[in-house]
């Protein structure tokens, strides 16, 4: 089943024109990353999904449904939501007001669902009353994936979920990107960390100069001469 489906995306900033016809699709369950050179438009991409970024031709599909250039409040109400890359969480709030404002379209009583999450984030439940600022980069974006988790989505969208984060914590992030999925939850990546993201994802798209370039299973593409010769360094 297809949960997501980008079909044939033109987009950009101004006048000009950074995806030329891209397309990719995320099925039910699937870890999906997006990968390539700076400049090829992966963010970009993230943002033409979710509403952020006009599509000027194209469609996005959700379930099949037609969503393409739905306000972003909107595609969050069809189960959908996005991690940017920076200012993900308040650095002023605690993390449990943190986890509270990424309830805030819930009509149910949002605690049953914090203490669930809580479950996926132990080392986040320890200290709720910590402020987000005095989190470490590693630690603030398990606390953005948290929240995002509080509506309890069907599609998570990770834009350069390792971006910035110490080297020591990126095995940490990548594990809890495959615990989220084990919930049931359908993954979309873009991700400048090749190699790791193709070993995390069931497929992985390969973005060039704006346009498909190659596609393939994680693994596939792990073992692809081109893909190592010009993204992996080998």
């Amino acid at each position: 089943m297809t949960v997501l489906e980008a079909d044939g995306i033109v987009t950009g900033y101004g006048e000009v024109d950074i995806l030329h016809g891209v397309s990719i699709r995320v099925d039910k369950d699937e870890i999906v990353a997006v990968i390539g050179p700076n400049g090829a438009g992966k963010s970009t991409l993230m943002k033409a999904v979710f509403g952020l970024l006009e599509v000027r031709k194209g469609k996005v599909l959700l379930d099949g449904t037609d969503v393409t250039n739905l306000a972003p409040q909107l595609i969050v109400r069809k189960g959908v939501c996005y991690v940017p890359q920076s200012e993900n969480v308040f650095p002023s709030l605690t993390i449990e007001e943190n986890l509270e404002m990424g309830a805030f379209i819930r009509k149910d009583d949002y605690r049953k669902r914090l203490e669930e999450v809580y479950g996926l984030f132990p080392d986040l439940a320890e200290r709720p009353h910590t402020r987000a600022g005095k989190l470490s980069g590693g630690q603030r974006q398990m606390l953005a994936f948290a929240r995002a988790l509080m509506l309890d989505p069907r599609l998570l969208l990770l834009d350069e979920p390792t971006a910035s984060i110490s080297p020591r914590m990126v095995d940490d992030i990548l594990a809890k990107i495959r615990d989220i999925n084990r919930t049931g939850v359908s993954i979309l990546i873009v991700e400048q960390n090749a190699r790791e993201a193709l070993s995390l994802c069931h497929r992985g798209y390969v973005l060039v100069m704006g346009r498909n370039g190659l596609e393939g299973s994680g693994q596939s593409l792990l073992d692809s001469e081109d893909v190592g010769r010009l993204y992996l360094g080998g």
